[in-house]
């Protein structure tokens, strides 16, 4: 299987020249093949319809799939400056269909019922896509419900890769691309089809401290009582007099190197959640659900831990490619890593390319939440179990 792979990407200030110099830029790294399939991530700071507009101008016929975001990734590293980055894909043998599933605020399951649908709906009855990549809006909704809805359709245990889309930390509106349209409070999806392999990687690096905990009250996202006490009561306990100031925007900035853990059943893995805001009662409003009835820990990261789990997820998606070489990385990672690292995440992004090649073409985003297989397991299919993830970072490599 031949598959090509470039990325481009623009910085101008007009949003329509941007558009159009990062789509040509992918398109030129073609070598005169053309695209089936583009993908698009880019900053708030530029007027989305002109934006798409101009990618648009330039590649009218390919599937065209993306998201704004909070902040771009390419081989070049996390993008300093607002940019609009493109990747173009050519394949003789790969298909890729896209669909969007709307109103996320009114039923989040059902919005990923209806992405999921909508490509399982163009492909023969019967066939399934090989994978699927899908772009959440998560300010109005439930990330997990997402993923659940899109689980309904296609399976319990099948490959689902993705970011959920951002606004440069905003957190006010987001952007879904799919085609020439703009969209918001949508999620948008990808289904992959025919000889294509793929391997995905998901490591956090943060690990447990203290003692497990139970989630003895919950709706969704927001968690009222752990162990009968006030949730808020977990921090508390932990960092004492300091905790009276997370009832303010502190909570969210403490989580990037503190948030919760979900202990998965029958694994020693854990799902990172984001606190991000906690009320007079002591609820604290998650990034998304927590069950009732969860087993939760503490969690701390740093640094050096969170580089050495990236490489590793790396690793992990190269061994699923069985020795072939990788074509292209889509990475989709979550905003609180890049606000770890600060000036220096530019070295996480390096330790990735260490693994999987330098020139390897390469686009990512900074999520507002991503979603994969737990531990990237997608070989031994029974184990394959999509979730919702933060905090974490995710490589979906595509080789020959």
């Amino acid at each position: 299987m031949a598959m090509h792979i470039a990325v481009g990407y623009d910085q101008s200030e007009d949003a329509y020249e941007a558009g159009v110099l990062a789509c040509q830029g992918a398109i030129k790294g073609l070598a005169g093949k053309p695209a089936n399939f583009l993908l698009v991530f880019a900053s708030v700071a530029f007027d989305q319809e002109k934006m798409l507009s101009g990618v648009r101008s330039v590649e009218k016929d390919a599937l065209l799939l993306g998201c704004s975001t909070a902040g771009e990734i390419t081989k070049d590293g996390p993008l300093a400056t607002s940019s609009v980055a493109v990747m173009a894909i050519h394949s003789d043998d790969v298909n890729f269909f896209g669909g969007v599933g709307e109103d996320i605020a009114k039923d989040a399951r059902e919005a990923g019922k209806k992405v999921a649908e909508a490509v399982l709906g163009q492909l023969p009855q019967g066939e399934l896509p090989t994978s699927f990549i899908m772009l959440p809006d998560v300010l109005v909704g439930n990330g997990a419900s997402i993923v659940t809805g899109v689980l309904d359709v296609l399976g319990k245990h099948f490959p689902v890769v993705g970011g959920a889309a951002g606004d440069d930390f905003q957190f006010k509106k987001t952007y879904q691309y799919l085609n020439g349209t703009v969209y918001s409070g949508t999620v948008v999806g990808v289904g992959l089809t025919g000889p294509v392999k793929f391997g995905i990687g998901v490591r956090h690096g943060w690990t447990p401290i203290g003692l497990p905990m139970k989630v003895t009250r919950s709706e969704g996202s927001v968690l009222h009582m752990v162990n009968d006490k006030p949730a808020i009561d977990v921090y508390d306990v932990y960092f004492g007099d300091y905790a009276k100031e997370l009832r303010t925007d502190t909570l969210a900035k403490l989580a990037i190197t503190y948030p919760l853990g979900i202990r998965v059943a029958e694994s020693d893995e854990y799902l990172i959640r984001d606190p991000i805001s906690v009320d007079a009662a002591g609820s604290i409003t998650c990034a998304a659900e927590i069950p009732e009835g969860s087993e939760i820990r503490l969690m701390m990261g740093g640094k050096q831990a969170a580089i050495a789990m990236a490489k590793m997820a790396a690793e992990n998606a190269l061994k699923q490619l069985e020795g072939a070489p990788a074509q292209g990385a889509i990475i989709f990672n979550c905003i609180a890593r890049k606000k770890l690292f600060g000036e220096m995440a530019g070295d996480e992004i390096a330790a990735i390319q260490e693994v999987i090649g330098r020139d390897t073409p390469l686009l990512g985003f900074y999520t507002y939440g991503e979603q994969a297989p737990l531990n990237g397991e997608v070989k031994n299919i029974e184990q394959c179990n999509a979730a919702f993830h933060n905090e974490t970072i995710v490589i979906y490599l595509l080789g020959a």
